[in-house]
């Protein structure tokens, strides 16, 4: 009987073992990047979560980039992945969508969003195509040009006058909610004010719940988070049926563009349409608030660049010839000062710790070769804090701007991706936050009231919050 016994646990010993060895030596067609696989299944997931009360690079991401150099393997999530922070490498393979690579999302973002949507929109780029043009049409670049700028900057003024009222508020609460409505107006026509609805509330935490493992038990985060995202859906679910039920009320906004296609466009059903839109909804406020939140902590204490950047904004208000007149295109694509406090807030807000890839074939890089289904990882922070390229990486240095070259920036400054999946809203993010700055510099002032810790959680966190007062400029 013992001998039995022996042999099996001999066998279980030898199928542990073996088990192990593969998981920590997967196999290549070639020279796998130097790393480490962590402990079976969980990888190094638990490390790469921990937070830093830091701008800096995520400590788990430094501490390998020093040990390995700028490419090495890990697991997160029970997934095999390369991560990489080596800006001519990353530019090379973002050019090879479709190719090389394609979009792929960690599980816990593809469950909230809906495993089906983020599936075909990553893998059809005939849909990733249409979805980015008809987002596009509706805040890009020429929407905002002959249509979205003053309806921007009405909305602005109007929240500003009411956080003015406050004895504080929290800022990026605050401005997250400021901008799901306005996004929620823009793509829907879905008046929040007028709703009663609180379905900002229910996507507030959405970014701590699906950074973490998708653990769907009760008092968790992710747990949280599929609760709320539940709520929205059923709520979105309620504005589409309406409007399906009804054309006749279109609004003229996505979701009737969208709603018109769904003739001609097969891929376009009712399930799809809800979570892209919830998708996108998620999405509008993320780099925005954060960024926006990061901006008014550091300008709170540089009193010289507020300066500058009210001069700026002052002297655009004296040259007009209508004083009541609102801010025109020309006047926003002057504002020299402000692009590059935008463009600094953005380069160290890094808000998102990585853009994910999957390989479709086989890469070389390097004399390495990363395998065919494993998973790719660009680090923002890690390339924006490059001190080989931003000298002093760490500090808030907006004139730093004034001498880097678009030759420099398309490698090293990637806050909204790059390449063909480049985000379809970073022209409205960008416009957003400097006609924020320009409202904000030309009628308030501002005082930070308590808060202000800043921390990568590994996505970018304010620990309890940074609480501020807004008062008029003649209060």
């Amino acid at each position: 009987m013992w001998s039995v016994w022996l042999s099996v646990i001999s066998l279980l010993i030898v199928i542990s073992t073996h088990w192990v060895y593969r998981w920590r030596n997967p196999k290549c067609n070639g020279k796998l990047p130097p790393g480490s696989m962590g402990i079976p299944l969980i990888g190094e997931t638990l490390d790469f979560l921990v937070s830093n009360n830091s701008l800096d690079i995520p400590p788990f991401i430094k501490k390998r980039m020093m040990k390995f150099g700028p490419i090495f393997r890990t697991s997160l999530a029970g997934r095999p992945m390369v991560v990489s922070s080596d800006p001519e490498f990353n530019y090379y393979v973002f050019q090879q969508e479709g190719k090389l690579v394609e979009q792929w999302y960690m599980d816990s973002f593809d469950k909230l969003i809906g495993q089906d949507v983020m599936t075909r929109v990553s893998s059809h780029r005939n849909i990733h195509k249409y979805l980015r043009n008809s987002i596009l049409s509706h805040v890009g670049p020429e929407a905002l040009k002959n249509k979205l700028l003053p309806h921007l900057e009405d909305a602005i003024s109007q929240k500003l006058q009411g956080w003015s009222k406050l004895p504080s508020l929290e800022v990026r609460k605050s401005l997250a909610i400021m901008i799901f409505k306005l996004t929620a107006k823009l793509l829907m026509s879905y008046d929040a004010e007028k709703s009663g609805d609180n379905i900002d509330d229910f996507f507030s935490n959405f970014m701590e719940g699906f950074m973490k493992l998708p653990i769907n038990i009760p008092g968790t985060a992710y747990h949280k988070c599929l609760q709320n995202r539940q709520k929205v859906v059923n709520l979105m679910t309620k504005i589409y049926e309406e409007r399906k039920r009804n054309p006749e009320i279109g609004k003229g906004d996505f979701l009737d563009q969208i709603l018109m296609d769904m003739k001609t466009e097969t891929f376009l059903t009712d399930k799809f349409i809800i979570y892209v839109m919830f998708g996108i909804l998620l999405a509008s406020f993320e780099t925005m608030s954060s960024t926006l939140t990061l901006a008014i902590k550091l300008l709170s204490d540089k009193p010289k660049m507020v300066k500058e950047l009210t001069e700026e904004h002052e002297a655009i208000l004296k040259s007009r010839e209508d004083a009541n007149s609102g801010l025109t295109w020309k006047e926003y694509k002057s504002m020299t000062f402000t692009h590059n406090v935008v463009n600094e807030s953005l380069r160290l807000a890094s808000v998102l710790p990585g853009i994910l890839r999957k390989t479709i074939q086989d890469i070389e890089v390097n004399g390495y070769t990363i395998p065919k289904g494993w998973c790719l990882m660009v680090v923002p922070s890690a390339i924006q804090l490059n001190p080989n390229i931003y000298e002093d990486p760490l500090s808030f240095d907006p004139w730093r701007w004034q001498g880097i070259s678009a030759n420099v920036t398309a490698k090293n400054f990637i806050p909204f991706g790059a390449g063909m999946r480049t985000c379809a809203g970073a022209d409205f993010s960008k416009v957003f936050m400097g006609v924020f700055l320009h409202v904000l510099v030309t009628k308030y002032r501002w005082t930070i009231i308590k808060g202000g810790e800043v921390m990568r959680t590994p996505a970018l966190g304010f620990g309890d919050g940074i609480h501020i007062q807004v008062l008029t400029k003649h209060a």
